[in-house]
């Protein structure tokens, strides 16, 4: 069994990823850190307490952590995921309150406390993950799987993914980590799109599947109108299926920088795919997924969550 913490900012594919990660018995949910990012910082909480309420775990804890990037000026995904950061769906306010508005100081003991390397699955922008390494180091982890960046394309702006480009100082912190790093980006998570197909094998698993169509149902009105497609990606539950079935997305160590000072380009992961510079490989970078893989095991967890 793999110890987890998911940072996330919920949002709907965030909370996608919370109910795959808590219907997985590979992974044990150590608790979860959450960040600004599709909304703010309080909307995210209560988003990532209500998905908990949802399936009777409130027994996970919740730690509140950056409701704003390193330096630059906070800004949130609300054009894709609505003023809750959750729209769709009606879930009521939770009854539970996050066990600590410091997510380092948890995260530090909970680590501590662990006795096995933690893995951290980051699916919003990188602050809290920045923050906690030049804090306290590497020590007790394992690896950090995030949902963020790309190879060739970007959806916050023509040139980068909006986790990196929301922080993209957080990003190079991260990718700079004596740490194995392994990034899922666009290039894959563009692959986990969900149709009218994948929708209806979700209602026919019961009330959470119902829930979670209901999302992705929200979710495509998006990209329907930005991309033309009849569904929307699923992002950061790719990156948890990664830690269940590593054969489910094809990776390649390279080198990764993040650009920090071009405002054209701000936040583009540049990957050095093809081996054009002598700068040291420092991550693994996801290029293809097993889409119907994913879609089968996505749609048997949910199944059996709640």
């Amino acid at each position: 069994m793999t110890p987890i913490v998911l940072d996330c900012d919920p949002g709907h594919d965030d909370a996608i990823a919370l109910l795959l990660a808590l219907a997985s018995p590979e992974l044990e949910l150590l608790g979860v850190t959450t960040t600004y990012g599709n909304q703010t910082l309080e909307k995210t909480t209560a988003n990532a307490l209500r998905v908990l309420e949802l399936v009777g775990r409130q027994d996970v804890p919740v730690a509140m952590g950056a409701s704003a990037p390193l330096e630059r000026e906070l800004v949130v995904a609300a054009h894709v995921h609505g003023e809750s950061g959750l729209d769709g769906p009606t879930l009521p306010p939770a009854s539970t309150e996050p066990v600590s508005d410091d997510a380092l100081a948890w995260l530090a003991r909970v680590i501590d406390g662990a006795g096995t390397p933690v893995t951290l699955v980051p699916t919003g922008p990188l602050t809290n993950v920045a923050r906690y390494l030049e804090t306290h180091g590497t020590a007790g982890l394992e690896r950090i799987v995030l949902m963020g960046g790309a190879i060739a394309e970007g959806n916050m702006t023509p040139a980068a993914e909006f986790n990196i480009w929301a922080d993209p100082e957080a990003a190079q912190i991260v990718f700079d980590a004596e740490l194995d790093v392994t990034m899922i980006g666009l290039d894959v998570t563009h692959k986990a799109v969900t149709g009218p197909g994948v929708q209806r094998r979700l209602r026919e698993t019961g009330r959470v599947g119902v829930f979670v169509a209901e999302l992705v149902e929200l979710f495509t009105v998006y990209h329907r109108q930005t991309y033309g497609w009849d569904g929307a990606p699923i992002h950061d539950a790719v990156a948890v299926a990664h830690l269940l079935a590593p054969d489910l997305v094809e990776t390649r160590l390279r080198n990764v920088e993040v650009e920090r000072d071009s405002e054209l380009c701000r936040g583009r992961t540049v990957v050095d795919l093809w081996h054009r510079t002598e700068r040291p490989a420092n991550a693994h970078v996801g290029v293809d997924l097993d889409t119907d893989a994913f879609f089968d095991l996505l749609v048997d967890r949910i199944g059996t969550v709640g």
